[in-house]
């Protein structure tokens, strides 16, 4: 049987049924309580702009896409992160939005502690607040193992420190020996940022 249908309507019904389903997926219930973010310039959704860091992005022509104009990404537009939720950042969290979730991400910072010890000591900070508010350590520990863990980092390592060996010891190392230290320091960093060591260790020094 020949259809009936004008060929842009062909178009236009699964074009409408997609749309429709993207607003179900908008308006669904969040799978997860929070968003944590942790990474550098790529990630960074404005926490340079009150760093005292050279690497700041906060005019134009950055932000020339956002809604919101130059806000501290370092893109034009959107991060990826602001596609599955726009987090705010570290720098300017509050009581009324950290239960959301933060982001830690900050430009040029690596993996070493000469340029991202910070973001531990940021983590840990926003998991004592979270512990004050709710009064509860087994509470906390419940809410964060639901969340989800973004974490963007590695290239500063090699701009920031391995390449510039008259600031830094890098010239100690091998390629080889370098990039072990690096997945080492970064192992180490992601056992203080699991929840079970969160909690626990909110007053412990940044390693």
């Amino acid at each position: 049987m020949e259809s009936k249908l004008k060929p842009w309507e062909l178009v236009a019904i699964p074009l409408l049924l997609a749309l429709l389903n993207l607003q179900n997926l908008a308006s669904a219930v969040p799978q997860v309580p929070s968003y944590f973010i942790f990474g550098d310039s790529i990630s960074d959704s404005g926490n340079n702009n009150k760093l005292a860091k050279l690497a700041k992005v906060n005019y134009p022509p950055y932000g020339i896409d956002f809604p919101e104009g130059p806000t501290g990404r370092y893109s034009n537009g959107r991060t990826v992160h602001d596609f599955i939720d726009y987090m705010l950042p570290f720098a300017e969290s509050n009581e009324k939005n950290i239960f959301n979730g933060v982001n830690y991400a900050s430009g040029a910072t690596g993996i070493r502690d000469e340029t991202g010890q910070h973001r531990i000591k940021n983590h840990k900070t926003i998991i004592s607040r979270i512990t004050s508010l709710m009064r509860n350590d087994s509470a906390t520990k419940s809410l964060l193992s639901q969340c989800i863990y973004s974490i963007q980092i590695g290239s500063n390592g090699y701009l920031n420190n391995y390449f510039m060996s008259e600031l830094y010891d890098t010239r100690l190392y091998s390629q080889c020996g370098y990039a072990t230290l690096l997945v080492q320091q970064l192992s180490d960093q992601l056992k203080v940022i699991d929840i079970h060591f969160s909690t626990t260790q909110a007053n412990a020094p940044p390693t």
